[in-house]
């Protein structure tokens, strides 16, 4: 396990547009707001969702890979949590929820591009410290945080 302290910045509050995806309008708040580390958590309701689901166990490691779960349909935001941080010189955003469909059916995972907002309010707290960067981990096939390697 590797950790590093973190001070807590500035609080970014933001209504997203409608129409917008989700992780794009995450990854362009921090950016306009200087954010290059930090975490964040949204509340609302997407026109449609789209997550996915990490295979750990194929039967070949190298065939590891997020198999997709599109949601077609109208859904609420019941929880999203997720970081921002570097990957390859640019912003990432990386986050997980849980959707819940009309009949209250949920669906969690890796939120992924194609999750398009109805209504969304963002809370984005800005963390002061050494710069994340998302490196390639052969261990688990996964882009994790470099500098927390351990």
């Amino acid at each position: 396990m590797g950790s590093e302290r973190y001070a807590r910045g500035a609080s970014i509050v933001a209504r997203l547009a409608f129409g917008d995806d989700l992780l794009a309008a995450v990854g362009r708040l921090a950016e306009e707001h200087g954010v290059t580390v930090g975490e964040f958590r949204a509340i609302g309701a997407l026109q449609r969702g789209a997550l996915s689901f990490y295979d750990q166990a194929p039967p070949d490691p190298r065939q590891r890979s997020f198999v997709p779960l599109p949601l077609d349909e109208p859904l609420e935001i019941v929880s999203l949590l997720g970081t921002v941080s570097r990957r390859d010189g640019a912003t990432a955003v990386h986050a997980h929820a849980c959707l819940a469909d009309g009949r209250g059916r949920c669906y969690g995972g890796h939120v992924a591009e194609g999750c398009v907002v109805f209504a969304c309010e963002v809370v984005l707290d800005q963390l002061a410290g050494p710069p994340l960067e998302r490196v390639y981990d052969p261990t688990t096939g996964l882009a994790l945080w470099e500098r927390l390697s351990g």
